[in-house]
């Protein structure tokens, strides 16, 4: 093989690497950990998820002190 060829398939190998790890990145902050699309939710479904995981956190809290 001559060094243009070698070139070429490491350049081609860096595209896809970088390109892949794009599109993963965009789609990891476009959903949230249940799957949900993070544009697509209303805002009550939004308050409701933070409370839920305001309540979650004071009971870890509360936890903590007792023990």
């Amino acid at each position: 093989m001559q060094i243009g060829d070698i070139l070429y398939i490491i350049a081609m190998v860096l595209f896809i690497i970088m390109t892949f790890a794009i599109i993963r990145n965009y789609y990891r902050n476009k959903f949230n950990d249940k799957g949900q699309r993070m544009d697509m939710l209303d805002e009550y479904e939004e308050k409701n998820e933070t409370s839920i995981h305001a309540e979650i956190q004071n009971d870890r809290d509360t936890k903590g002190r007792d023990e």
